[in-house]
């Protein structure tokens, strides 16, 4: 019978540990930059050419961006819920390897 167990306990419990925080954070900063929060400008990628013309499409530019930010955090936080199940499942295996007899 083949089994899907490619990771051992250790590693399946760090990556679990690993994927809560991530999603944690990264759903954090999505909401930040959803919001437009003043504080994260510094990682928003505008250019100078984002800025010239008029200042009402230049903020919708940059709201743009914030925006465009923010769901990339969000997907990011996404893979990292697939990574933390995926490392469940390890556990579960790994705990049911443990109890066979060979």
């Amino acid at each position: 019978m083949a089994s899907c167990l490619f990771c051992g306990p250790k590693l399946a419990a760090c990556g679990i540990v690993l994927s809560i925080w991530g999603v944690i954070m990264l759903s954090m900063l999505g909401i930040f930059f959803t919001i437009h929060s003043a504080v994260l400008i510094e990682d928003v990628p505008f250019s100078e050419e984002d800025l010239h013309g008029d200042a009402a499409n230049a903020l919708q530019t940059i709201y743009g961006l914030y925006n465009q930010v923010g769901y990339n955090c969000f997907i990011a936080a996404g893979i990292y819920v697939v990574i933390g199940l995926v490392s469940f499942c390890q556990v579960r295996m790994n705990k049911r390897v443990q109890y066979l007899v060979h």
